[in-house]
């Protein structure tokens, strides 16, 4: 009883709980939240559990693996959210939750954050570098194109292929190009093309127009590592001129239209055609030129002396020759006679200062003639010394009587 003596309701928890769970899905069947996610996490079931808060609140939040499959960014901590889902009560912990059925960025679309991550990722991985590019051949004879057959894309690749280069051959992968599963159709389509026994020369992947939605197939990440490990040169043809996708970023050539694309892989038949006209009449100017300058050459060099008359040159070198031998001969003879004269002289010099002249002129020389010494002075000998005396024309021995040291000196033989 309560104090006006009317009986109280005593509710079990259970039944509480129940009140509670049926007045909050009946307030909030659908409720829109922004917060910023935390406490992210991924369990083996393939759902997501998350926190939402603000600076002064928060709730969990639950998003099943139905809805998380088809979600295009990745939910990370520390991201602001928008999310729709409905209010639920889970009576066993007595405790509410958010199930979200739609998320997407604050402030971004989801499409343009999935964009960005994945960007990011696969640049950090170097799918992007220009060093991995691959140069497309100037005249392909076969070329295979990744896309949807019924399409307008590969009719106006086709046409103008046939407009630029009729002999080109063309095989055609059939895949879709929009919705679900159409990523895994392009990428199985590419690696198809690498395995053929006889690969093309160039492999075009794309489809006409579209919006961000439409296209993006050609931003998923099995398209993208498809495109960067291709060994046949890769061109990328999404019918769109503002937007770039990501397989813009990772094919080695980028085309803005599957009509540009056709363009860029061949040149024009008639624009050839020219060029080989124009480098040949080139080609045939320049060898009438160089012709022309040989034969003046040839001319120039037909007019000069040592062609006209080979033989003078050789007279000319043999009369030097003479010349040289007439002038050394001449040279040796003044040479020998100057040398005659030198050795006259020489030999009258010589005859002067002979002591076989002085002694022809009545002087002569004397020795001991026990030890053969010249004597120049009389205090070299004693008496009783026997001496040598060398005349020009004979010798005299004499022995020493006596001695003079003065300018008078006496002998006796």
């Amino acid at each position: 009883m309560n104090t006006r003596g009317e009986p109280k309701t005593i509710l079990t928890v259970s039944q509480l709980s129940n009140q509670i769970k049926d007045t909050l899905e009946t307030v909030f069947p659908s409720v829109w939240v922004s917060g910023e996610v935390s406490n992210l996490a991924r369990p083996q079931s393939g759902h997501i559990y998350l926190t939402l808060k603000d600076e002064t609140a928060q709730i969990r939040g639950a998003v099943w693996r139905s809805v998380a499959s088809r979600l295009r960014f990745d939910l990370q901590d520390g991201l602001e959210v928008i999310c729709n889902g409905t209010i639920d009560v889970y009576p066993p912990r007595g405790s509410y939750q958010l199930i979200i059925k739609q998320i997407q960025p604050k402030g971004i679309g989801a499409l343009q954050l999935a964009f960005r991550q994945l960007h990011d990722k696969l640049a950090a991985e170097g799918l992007f570098d220009p060093n991995f590019k691959k140069p497309l051949p100037k005249f392909p004879k076969r070329i295979a194109f990744v896309t949807s057959p019924t399409g307008a894309a590969i009719r106006d690749f086709l046409e103008v292929l046939r407009r630029r280069w009729e002999s080109v051959q063309v095989l055609v992968i059939p895949t879709r190009v929009q919705g679900d599963g159409a990523a895994d159709e392009i990428a199985r389509g590419i690696q198809l093309v690498n395995q053929l026994a006889s690969p093309p020369d160039i492999l075009v992947v794309g489809r006409g127009g579209g919006s961000l939605e439409d296209l993006w197939c050609f931003n998923e990440e099995a398209v993208v590592r498809a495109i960067f490990k291709s060994k046949i040169p890769v061109v990328s043809a999404v019918g769109h001129e503002i937007d770039v996708t990501l397989s813009d970023l990772v094919a080695d050539v980028r085309a803005l239209t599957p009509t540009e694309a056709a363009e860029r892989i061949l040149p024009a038949r008639d624009e050839v055609i020219g060029n080989l006209q124009i480098m040949s009449k080139r080609l045939n100017a320049a060898l009438r030129g160089r012709a022309a300058e040989a034969r003046s050459k040839l001319e120039m060099l037909s007019q000069r002396r040592v062609l006209r008359r080979p033989f003078e040159l050789v007279q000319d070198l043999t009369q030097q020759i003479e010349d040289f031998e007439s002038r050394a001969a001449r040279a040796m003879i003044n040479l020998l006679n100057r040398s005659k004269d030198r050795v006259g002289s020489l030999s009258s010099q010589m005859d002067a200062l002979s002591p076989l002249a002085v002694l022809s002129r009545g002087y002569s020389l004397t020795e001991r003639t026990s030890d053969g010494q010249l004597i120049s002075d009389a205090a070299q000998l004693k008496q009783g010394d026997q001496i040598t005396s060398r005349l020009a024309h004979g010798t005299v021995i004499s022995r020493v009587e006596d001695m003079t040291n003065e300018n008078t000196a006496t002998s006796e033989g």
